[in-house]
């Protein structure tokens, strides 16, 4: 669009403005200031008046909503009007409002909120209405609504201004409210189970519990810098070494990195512990979580994400991180056992490897999952058996210690969840924590801390434990077929418009 285009739609939006502002200082006038008013009380929404069309016909109903279209025809018109459930039609006459309020409602614009008392009934076309008796002004619209109300388009201006999204795309609204009953769903799956719900600092003087860059704050009081969680793990496995078998939160994490369809810079996690379980049982409710979600929620266990069928049912493949490898590249690790042999081979394979603290076996292993295998993990898969290097805080295995005991969960080629079997030998968790600090201070930015007060809470002891992080708004873009996580936030992260 060019400039001058641009000039002549803000001029006509500045004169639409200005028309609307003296209709309100008209009103301010006349003693009829709309912000004036404290309450309005409805007795139907738009739903329920459709879906109780029979039993409502010929009685008084109370509305409330704002103005989407209106059509007036000499002393009688119709508008509809949209509320939080849909929209309605109302016929608004000379005869029954007098020939002051009629004359006032030709007057509201396209936006304003208005609330009507009238009886129900049905149009000659068959469109259920509300025969309009009385009219009221609630709040004036002083800024019209985007593209003549066809429908807000531009993505950018729809994330900042969501406001507008949701009252010009009301399937906008459907995802959120998705949204609400796939966190609900999860609860109440977990609180059957015995999860107890907690909460946790957002503030900490360290950034523990994943690799990711944190954001760092000032705490003034204080006078030290602190770190906004990048996850929540640490703190709930204090509560476990505190006497709680089972605990779990749904809440923000923070972490200072890129943005994309899938990341956001802060975004929600849910995170659970169970004394006297390991990974596997963490397996068993991952699928429970995924699949009786979406079968209460959606009503199958089958959906289709971007075009892609996705079943969603238990008794998800289950498949080592090795054997995966060696299933796609024909290429077995347990035959590679040293350092040297395993950056020879990815040398020889083109693979990038980030930096020298990355030149281990573990973490060759992990760039060839990466690179070969997770693109190929369409229907729900878990990955077990991570090796060491990458997997700070999970129990090595008995069979290979080299590896932990320790899964992802990939649909559709992405990971959506990540659970450990709980290291809990202090001693071996120390020695990790220094290996990450060693890490950070060669100027990884994603290493972790040391965190002394977590080391005495594994030495007072934390018994077996089973761990499970799941990305709450990857979930729910795949239960509701988002292309893009800010789809599914209401208030996205967005660069400042200057």
């Amino acid at each position: 669009m060019s400039e001058n285009n641009n000039m002549e739609q803000e001029q006509d939006l500045n004169q639409l403005m200005i028309v609307r502002r003296d209709k309100l200082n008209k009103l301010k006038e006349e003693g009829k200031d709309p912000y004036k008013i404290t309450k309005f009380n409805r007795t139907h929404t738009s739903k329920e008046i459709i879906d109780n069309y029979d039993e409502l016909e010929g009685k008084d109903v109370t509305v409330a909503g704002r103005i989407m279209a209106k059509r007036i025809m000499g002393k009688a018109s119709f508008c509809h009007i949209q509320d939080s459930t849909g929209k309605i039609q109302s016929y608004v006459s000379i005869n029954d409002l007098g020939e002051e309020s009629y004359k006032s409602f030709k007057e509201d614009d396209i936006g304003d909120i208005i609330g009507i008392t009238g009886f129900v009934f049905k149009t000659k076309t068959g469109e259920i209405s509300i025969h309009a008796k009385e009219l009221k002004l609630l709040s004036k619209s002083l800024r019209p609504l985007p593209e003549k109300f066809h429908g807000l388009k531009d993505t950018d201006l729809r994330y900042r201004q969501r406001y507008i999204d949701l009252i010009v795309n009301p399937e906008v609204k459907d995802t959120f409210l998705l949204r609400s009953k796939i966190i609900s769903n999860i609860r109440k799956i977990l609180e059957e189970k015995g999860f107890l719900e907690v909460e946790t600092p957002i503030l900490n003087t360290i950034s523990g519990g994943a690799t990711a860059r944190p954001f760092i704050t000032h705490h003034n009081t204080l006078d030290i810098d602190m770190y906004l969680r990048i996850a929540l793990e640490l703190n709930l496995k204090r509560l476990i070494v505190g006497g709680y078998d089972k605990v779990y939160e749904l809440g923000r994490v923070f972490r200072n990195e890129g943005m994309d369809i899938r990341h956001n810079p802060e975004f929600t996690m849910l995170e659970l512990y169970a004394a006297f379980q390991d990974y596997h049982d963490m397996m068993d409710i991952t699928e429970e979580l995924f699949s009786r979600t979406a079968k209460e929620v959606l009503g199958t266990t089958k959906i289709t994400y971007q075009g892609q069928e996705i079943d969603l049912a238990p008794g998800w493949r289950r498949i080592s991180m090795i054997d995966s490898i060696k299933e796609v590249t024909g290429i077995d690790f347990n035959t590679i056992n040293t350092d040297e042999e395993a950056v020879a081979l990815a040398k020889e394979r083109n693979i990038k490897i980030p930096d020298q603290t990355k030149e281990t076996r573990g973490d060759v292993i992990s760039l060839f999952f990466d690179e070969y295998v997770e693109k190929t993990l369409i229907q729900p898969t878990f990955i077990y058996d991570y090796p060491v290097e990458i997997s700070p805080l999970a129990k090595k295995c008995s069979k290979d210690e080299r590896l932990t005991e320790r899964f992802e969960v990939f649909i559709n080629g992405r990971e959506y969840g990540n659970a450990f079997s709980e290291l809990n030998d202090p001693i071996d968790q120390y020695e990790r924590f220094k290996k990450q600090v060693e890490a950070r201070n060669a100027g990884d930015e994603e290493a972790g801390m040391m965190d002394e007060d977590y080391i005495q809470a594994l030495e007072i002891g934390l018994p077996p434990t089973g761990g499970l992080g799941i990305g709450m708004d990857r979930f729910i873009m795949l239960l509701t077929d988002a292309a893009s996580i800010r789809d599914v936030l209401l208030f996205p992260t967005m660069r400042p418009l200057i």
